[in-house]
């Protein structure tokens, strides 16, 4: 393994969900060619179907997507990329599928999908998380009966003191705000009301401020730019796939130069190229991802890699500089269920 070489980390579904993976598995990433390399099974752990990590510590978190009691378990991480679990902690909800750490590295937040609330731990200094210091149950319902009955809280976006949480089962991405000394959420209200049966999933902000949000149910990209008021505006909408049949997007991703967005469609099993031109997004291609049902992506450089839930493979793509289209490179990677990833860089976390 080079010195230069980057993890990928992958997060998946076991055997209590009906997956075939054993827990997070780590692949090397040739920062060259982009090329990933398995190396095995570094933590054998309940449905860890989401990562993410400390800022500034070698710490790794994952969600255990549960149900009815779900948890949230973190690991330190070593040099070649082996998992020492730190601590395990109860969510307080069912099938926990997002988390985040606060730009401080002092919180963790945890959305419960299954039962629509958000957990907080506080951190302590090796990133260890403590006893949960609260938990914030959610409102709402929407149109569509057997997906949005009750809220269901699908992802965690912390930006300075407020988190963002997107909500399928209300249409709503709610605003909160994090109190960093005691560690309580206070509701403000929706930052976004979207329209009925919208399913907001996750968020992304672009670098001139305009928050998208992908609508899992509705199959559509929205844009919505800040009011007086805090609220935001609703600026643009648009269908994230050209084909017939249904559809469920999943992930998205903002090019750090903000001129293209990424959207992975679940059904048509495809990736989504929009321009953005800081007024309007325009789908300029439609990429097929060479398996089924892709769930989660990261862009690393000009690479993308998507994960195919249902083939069970990791597809890398080379994004075009000028254009932004992803085109195949190599064959997809066998990988059992998987549902996340996470990209570690060694050098910046050793």
């Amino acid at each position: 393994m080079g010195a230069s070489d980057d993890f990928v980390f992958v997060g998946g579904y076991t055997a209590d969900k009906g997956g075939d993976g054993e827990g997070v598995v780590l692949l090397t990433r040739d920062p060259a060619t982009g090329v990933l390399s398995r190396r095995g099974v570094v933590a054998r752990t309940p449905s860890p179907s989401f990562l993410t990590r400390h800022p500034s510590l070698s710490v790794l978190y994952a969600v255990n997507e549960l149900d009815p009691d779900g948890t949230v378990t973190a690991f330190t991480v070593a040099g070649d990329g082996l998992l020492t679990p730190l601590a395990t902690r109860p969510t307080g909800g069912s099938d926990p599928a997002h988390l985040a750490v606060t730009a401080d590295g002092r919180h963790l937040l945890v959305a419960n999908y299954g039962t629509g609330s958000v957990a907080v731990f506080p951190l302590d200094a090796e990133g260890a998380p403590g006893e949960r210091s609260d938990l914030l149950d959610l409102q709402g319902s929407g149109p569509v009966a057997d997906r949005q009955a009750g809220p269901h809280a699908h992802m965690v976006f912390p930006v300075g003191d407020e988190v963002l949480i997107a909500d399928l089962g209300s249409d709503k991405v709610w605003r909160a705000r994090l109190d960093p000394v005691s560690g309580r959420l206070t509701l403000l209200g929706a930052a976004v009301s979207a329209e009925p049966g919208t399913g907001p999933r996750h968020v992304r902000f672009s670098p001139d401020g305009a928050l998208f949000v992908v609508g899992e149910l509705s199959g559509d990209l929205t844009w919505w730019r800040p009011s007086p008021d805090g609220s935001l505006a609703a600026a643009g909408k648009v269908a994230t796939t050209t084909a017939e049949g249904e559809n469920y997007p999943s992930e998205i991703m903002v090019r750090p130069d903000g001129r293209f967005i990424y959207v992975a469609n679940r059904g048509p099993n495809t990736v989504a190229t929009f321009s953005w031109d800081g007024e309007t997004a325009e789908l300029v291609a439609e990429t097929p991802t060479e398996g089924d049902w892709p769930r989660h992506m990261i862009l690393v450089g000009d690479q993308l890699y998507v994960t195919n839930q249902r083939s069970q493979s990791v597809t890398t793509f080379r994004v075009d500089v000028e254009t932004g289209v992803p085109a195949l490179q190599g064959e997809p990677a066998s990988e059992p269920t998987p549902t996340g990833l996470l990209r570690w860089n060694v050098s910046a976390h050793s």
